[in-house]
């Protein structure tokens, strides 16, 4: 899989290049690695995010709780899960967009500071939900900055695939909240199609979490 993308063309991007140059898809599974263990558990943001993930887990997976319409509630849920189930690994992976709308989540994180929670944030600069527009962070807002400047310790920022290596370690491990910033081209990859029955996803992820009822 390509690890480097061009700019879409058309429309949606108004002819803009984003800062990253790495391909979203290839860089998300690059970053999570061997995502068979168990204990390891993901919430994911909307559209983009939560194909990245379930491309790397598996479509049907059910330690995967990808939301759909709940933009901006990546972050909380999954500090909440965290916070509720110490021994399991939590990752969540949300785009810029999505994160922008809940950022001060961000600070609370920081000061509960949950050692097994991390967050992958895959920036393209646009909101791919709604039509590719622009978003801040390609207008000069950098959210790892931000995660540092809310108290949040290990922070990492990808832009090649040199980045990979220590950013994976701290998304698997670490003794305290973990953020990443993978900055990726603009793109738009396939969705990876998943039952969105919110019943049969909760009813899923609860067997993963807490075994069969």
């Amino acid at each position: 899989m390509a690890l480097k993308t061009k700019n879409i063309g058309g429309g949606r991007s108004a002819g803009k290049q984003a800062s990253g140059h790495l391909e979203r898809r290839a860089a998300v599974i690059a970053l999570l690695g061997d995502t068979d263990d168990n204990d390891l558990l993901f919430v994911t943001g909307l559209a983009g995010s939560r194909s990245d993930v379930l491309e790397a887990v598996g479509a049907d997976c059910k330690r995967v709780y990808p939301l759909s319409g709940a933009m901006g509630a990546a972050t909380s849920m999954a500090l909440g899960l965290a916070l509720a189930q110490p021994d399991k690994r939590v990752i969540c992976v949300t785009g810029d967009g999505e994160l922008l709308m809940n950022v001060g989540t961000l600070a609370t994180i920081s000061i509960l500071n949950p050692p097994n929670l991390a967050i992958l944030c895959v920036d393209n600069e646009h909101y791919g939900e709604t039509g590719f527009q622009r978003s801040h962070t390609g207008l000069g807002v950098d959210l790892a900055r931000i995660a540092e400047g809310c108290g949040i310790q290990a922070v990492r920022t990808v832009i090649d695939e040199a980045d990979f290596d220590e950013a994976g370690k701290l998304l698997r491990s670490g003794n305290g909240a973990g953020f990443v910033l993978l900055k990726v081209g603009v793109s738009d990859p396939p969705g990876v199609a998943r039952n969105r029955d919110a019943v049969l996803n909760k009813a899923w992820f609860r067997e993963a979490v807490l075994g069969k009822a």
